[in-house]
């Protein structure tokens, strides 16, 4: 049974193993074994009805590769809505349901900002693309939101789910052990982060700057500051 501030995220793929291996390391197992994320991994092969298992169909009107049919998606997901606790009471005692998430190419892109946003909910069904797409019926009538994760295109959207979900499960309360850190990161303020140095103070004859050698934090501060502006300059200007 799910606690009461916990995620719950379930992913639909053709290929739960390549989201099982990354998300049960590091900070996603932490989330997992702490009991902020219940995370489930499912085949969508397990909801089809034919004992071949088919999961695809060539497009109607023709043209290349294959298209995800609806029948099995639309099984899972209505099924996986039915689970215990998958509507909640928010802290206005409204219900707040599970959100539908399709993994496209075509859909909102993924920045902190988007990552931020599904923090806050308490239930994500994601849907893994593959072969040339979904049905269009699942996206019009079945899925609240499509998500993108880079102007590119991959073999299958169980790759990008598991970017969007560690993006997303890090930010959640207790995840990273110090709330500093999530607010800290690149893009949370609208720059990059800047440069950071460990020991040795020297190394090579490269040294660290003598500011993060002084303990004046409010000039740290400053300096990483400028530091962070300066490199979102070189690396990324469309931010500033």
């Amino acid at each position: 049974m799910n606690r009461p501030n916990q995620m719950r995220i379930d992913i639909l793929t053709l290929f739960p193993e390549i989201c099982r291996s990354p998300l049960s390391e590091s900070m996603m197992k932490r989330a997992q074994g702490s009991g902020a994320l219940d995370l489930q991994i499912h085949n969508l092969r397990d909801w089809t009805t034919d004992k071949h298992h088919v999961v695809d169909d060539a497009p109607f009107g023709g043209g290349q590769g294959m298209v995800m049919k609806p029948e099995p998606i639309f099984a899972a997901v209505e099924e996986l809505k039915k689970t215990p606790n998958a509507q909640r009471p928010t802290p206005n005692a409204e219900l707040q349901r599970p959100k539908v998430v399709l993994m496209s190419p075509a859909g909102r892109r993924l920045d902190q900002k988007v990552a931020a946003e599904f923090s806050a909910e308490s239930h994500l069904i994601i849907i893994c693309g593959h072969y040339e797409g979904v049905d269009h019926r699942v996206i019009e009538h079945l899925v609240d939101e499509e998500i993108s994760i880079g102007d590119y295109v991959l073999t299958n959207g169980a790759i990008a789910a598991v970017v969007f979900v560690d993006a997303v499960v890090r930010l959640l309360p207790g995840v990273l052990g110090d709330e500093q850190s999530a607010a800290d990161d690149s893009f949370s303020g609208g720059l990059l982060e800047g440069a950071q140095y460990t020991r040795p103070s020297e190394f090579r004859g490269w040294k660290v700057p003598d500011v993060l050698l002084s303990g004046n934090h409010g000039e740290i501060a400053k300096w990483r500051k400028e530091q962070a502006r300066q490199r979102t300059q070189k690396n990324r200007p469309d931010l500033l």
